[in-house]
């Protein structure tokens, strides 16, 4: 039997072992760790790649999403728009900065915040909007331009899984504020944690800079409160070289998702196309209602796939212990399309460790799956 694993980080890293042996006994020679040289080759390149003005590299993804809201100074209990079917990430950042999440339904074909649905969550108290490129697809980027500029919010938009993805041609990330993370298992992922944020503005690059340096931009010069969250020097030299491959890693994706579409049988509900749009594939979601046995039947037979996500946000005890003492009211109605998307998802295996063959075997074996 045909053993497929949903992943495997050595054999997705192990192309690009030389470059990083390299890189990592440079930066060991010259002997600087923090916001050196490989920091600031990474943020020019990657700047240029998804075509924003600048990016500073940080330590993480959740601290991506974090420093922009706590540089705008907001007032505290801010209202921060926020899809309801995303991971944890995305609302934890608005509660660790002291501000509400205002959760909006996805879209249940696109699986991410339905535009259509987010004035109505709209007041005085609104801020921003915080998007998700959900898996990878860019989220329907027209509308919600127009809402930020009918209501004067700021725009933040989760890209932890849309490296590379674009809207009207346009890369995710540069149409707000970009957050990116760069955790091992993301298409341009790191050996390690490690995350980026990219504006257009420059005096807020400026000061973001200076916000993850403990709020200096001059040594023992402090001008904010700041973080201590930088990009380190290892991690930044790895996405550099890898950052050289992110099209040919896109590319491939989308050759395994293009087969996965025009070969699974129509019992499962498969992403939507939409010609505007270049889809990452950081995930390849279908969605069944007998979802946990159809995981258990593919692992039966050899092949390993994962849940994105298993708990919907509002079912977590986290979030329902912060909303009771927040004073935040969870209205179980707010909520059918989220957990309805979170029973019934199944993320088929889509790496590029993948062979052909193993695609297909995928697509056979789950064909022949049957309630």
């Amino acid at each position: 039997m045909r053993q497929v694993e949903y992943e495997n980080l050595h054999f997705l890293n192990y192309p690009f072992f030389d470059d990083y042996r390299a890189s990592f006994n440079d930066t060991l020679e010259r002997g600087w760790f923090i916001l050196g040289k490989n920091v600031e080759i990474f943020e020019q390149q990657f700047a240029k790649y998804i075509g924003s003005k600048y990016v500073i590299g940080v330590a993480s993804g959740l601290d991506a999403l974090e420093i922009p809201l706590k540089c705008w100074d907001f007032e505290p209990r801010s209202e921060i728009i926020v899809p309801s079917n995303t991971y944890i990430a995305t609302i934890n950042a608005i509660i660790n900065c002291g501000h509400i999440p205002v959760f909006v339904e996805p879209d249940i074909l696109t699986y991410n915040i339905d535009c259509q649905k987010i004035e109505e969550k709209i007041t005085s108290k609104t801020r921003a909007i915080m998007l998700v490129h959900l898996y990878g697809r860019p989220c329907e980027m027209n509308q919600i331009m127009a809402l930020c500029q009918k209501h004067n919010l700021e725009l933040v938009e989760d890209c932890a899984q849309s490296h590379a993805a674009t809207f009207d041609g346009k890369m995710t990330g540069t149409f707000g504020v970009g957050a990116f993370s760069f955790y091992p298992t993301k298409n341009l992922g790191a050996l390690g944690d490690a995350g980026a944020i990219a504006t257009n503005d420059e005096a807020f690059y400026l000061k973001i800079k200076a916000w993850r340096n403990y709020g200096s931009n001059i040594k023992y010069k402090n001008e904010y409160i700041g973080d201590n969250s930088r990009l380190d020097e290892i991690q930044a030299g790895f996405l550099t070289k890898k950052l050289n491959h992110l099209d040919a890693i896109t590319t491939r994706k989308n050759e395994i998702a293009q087969y996965y579409l025009e070969n699974l049988d129509k019992q499962f509900i498969l992403p939507t196309v939409d010609e505007r749009i270049l889809n990452a594939y950081h995930i390849f979601p279908v969605r069944h209602p007998e979802r946990d046995k159809l995981k258990a039947y593919l692992l039966e037979n050899g092949i390993k796939t994962e849940i994105h996500y298993p708990i919907a946000p509002c079912d977590q005890k986290s979030i329902q212990d912060w909303a009771r003492n927040a004073g935040v009211a969870i209205d179980e109605k707010d909520f059918v399309l989220s957990r309805e998307i979170h029973k019934t998802e199944l993320s088929l295996p889509i790496s590029t460790i993948h062979s052909d063959e193993d695609i297909a075997y995928v697509v056979e074996m789950t064909n022949k799956f049957s309630i």
